[in-house]
């Protein structure tokens, strides 16, 4: 099995992904707008970018802090983020974030991870991202990408995407953490992809094990 040198990698990827395309989270991420980033990223579960660029504009046109979504109904935000993934499940948790973030935290959206995770619709992939995209916390989110990716190079062997963070919290080097799910999931997305993956084209494939590879391009 071949040595995985996570340092040599990230180097190499981080120059690599420019030439992809922002995840939609991170374009929203430029705000500097914590409330933008914790509706896109709600957006963004089980949706592809574009379609989430496209509703979280759409959406942003109408309401621009927190409470301006109290001024919106369920149905009416069910229209305006049509077709992202359960958009009437998302609809109606967009709709409950004024309450629930004035009860629990006083008004604020939390920082931190076991916060997050309290609010409607916010699992730990949303929860991570938002409290590293949009407060600079050590949080580390993974999703399909990252899970995917550091299995299949040997760098964790898990079964699940939580048993994957909870490897990586112990294994990567801290100073990755931020910045690793944007990493992965532009190289995922656009060459480490689930069916037939471009291993021929990889500039990280002397460092990967090809786990779980049947068939490559």
């Amino acid at each position: 099995m071949k040595k995985v040198d996570i340092d040599s990698i990230y180097k190499i990827l981080k120059k690599h992904v420019t030439n992809y395309q922002l995840p939609a989270v991170d374009l929203v991420a430029k705000t500097k707008d914590p409330f933008k980033v914790l509706v896109a990223t709600i957006l963004s579960a089980r949706t592809n970018d574009k379609t989430t660029i496209a509703a979280a504009g759409r959406l942003f046109s109408k309401i621009h802090k927190l409470n301006d979504l109290k001024n919106l109904s369920s149905k009416k935000i069910e229209k305006i983020i049509y077709p992202v993934s359960f958009y009437r499940n998302k609809a109606k948790y967009l709709k409950r974030l004024p309450s629930e973030i004035k009860i629990m935290f006083n008004g604020k959206i939390p920082k931190d991870v076991n916060g997050l995770v309290k609010l409607s619709g916010v699992g730990r992939k949303t929860a991570n991202l938002v409290s590293s995209v949009a407060f600079g916390k050590q949080a580390i989110c993974v999703d399909t990408h990252v899970h995917r990716v550091m299995n299949r190079i040997g760098y964790v062997k898990t079964k699940t995407p939580f048993e994957t963070e909870m490897a990586l919290r112990k294994k990567l080097p801290k100073k990755y953490w931020i910045h690793i799910n944007t990493l992965l999931v532009r190289f995922g997305q656009n060459l480490c992809r689930p069916i037939s993956p471009f291993c021929t084209k990889c500039p990280i494939k002397k460092y990967c094990n090809k786990i779980g590879v049947k068939r490559s391009r």
